[in-house]
């Protein structure tokens, strides 16, 4: 039964490019699998949980991705490849060091606690409203997700909504503990990202990182951050919950990434944000960077 999933594997590595040189983006991703006979052993067994953990979304929405899209991101990873894998690398200290690091670069103020309420442009100005009234400026940056860059626009137009209005998240509820049963039995197959395929095919597959492994973390307790299987974590091994949204794509979503141009820079108004890319860090730093160079600040 492994052995046939490995062979599958291989094929799909070796079959899936060709997607990359079709025009549009293609099948769905259940469907192209559908059409190629891929059997549910190395759908659900490996890619789906494989892409679950990437993009920490649903197991029913990966199948819904576009193919195309899934093949280039393996592929610009060199993911479709049994040798010469890079080793991924990690910001020591996680995103907080990076954010340090860039607010100490920057000659700006920071106003934290200071929520926007709504953005309104008006005789070629930005009009932002906060708690304690209204500010103008001359260009906004909205970095932050589609979703709530376009509840804050009072006056929103065409190609705003429905370019922002394409962009699906998902919910995750996240858990940090110390609950070891969420990792394999055996303590040598822990990995970074360990997916956990549910007997049920209705269910869906979770994940839990491993954090000792992702940060270099020396400690006799492993501390894990699960998605979407709190219920099954010792609450007394509980350290913290958070809810995070992380973009979900479908051929909606990024046909929208390819109308950007069509409201970036449209009324002094920007929009900066991982959804433009892949959903990773970098996409939102990369989405960030293009702002900036397009505002005269040069990286």
């Amino acid at each position: 039964r492994f052995l046939r999933m490995v062979r599958e594997i291989l094929r799909f590595y070796r079959e899936c490019p060709a997607l990359l040189d079709e025009p549009g983006e293609g099948p769905a991703l259940g469907d192209y699998l559908a059409s190629h006979g891929y059997s549910t052993l190395f759908i659900d067994d490996h890619l789906v949980p494989m892409a679950c953990a990437l993009w920490s979304s649903p197991s029913r929405r990966i199948l819904d991705f576009p193919a195309k899209y899934l093949v280039r991101f393996m592929a610009n990873h060199r993911m479709l490849q049994i040798e010469g894998r890079p080793g991924w690398r990690v910001v020591s200290g996680g995103s907080s060091s990076y954010i340090a690091a860039l607010q100490a670069r920057w000659n700006v103020s920071v106003r934290l606690a200071t929520p926007v309420r709504s953005v309104r442009r008006h005789a070629g100005q930005v009009v932002l409203a906060i708690d304690t009234g209204e500010e103008i400026f001359d260009q906004v940056v909205l970095a932050c997700h589609s979703d709530d860059a376009l509840a804050l626009l009072s006056d929103p137009s065409e190609p705003e909504t429905s370019v922002l209005g394409a962009m699906g998240f998902q919910d995750n509820d996240t858990v940090l503990h110390t609950d070891a049963r969420l990792l394999p039995t055996r303590r040598a197959a822990w990995a970074a990202w360990n997916a956990h395929v549910p007997a049920d095919p209705v269910a869906h597959c979770t994940v839990s990182y491993c954090m000792n492994l992702l940060q270099s973390i020396d400690s006799p307790d492993p501390f894990i951050v699960t998605l979407n299987r709190s219920a099954d974590i010792d609450p007394a091994k509980v350290i913290a919950r958070m809810n995070y949204r992380h973009p979900v794509f479908d051929h909606a979503s990024v046909a929208a990434q390819a109308r950007r141009h069509e409201i970036n820079g449209v009324r002094g108004t920007w929009f900066a944000g991982a959804y433009w890319g892949f959903g990773f860090h970098e996409d939102g730093l990369r989405s960030g960077a293009d702002v900036a160079n397009a505002l005269g600040v040069h990286w």
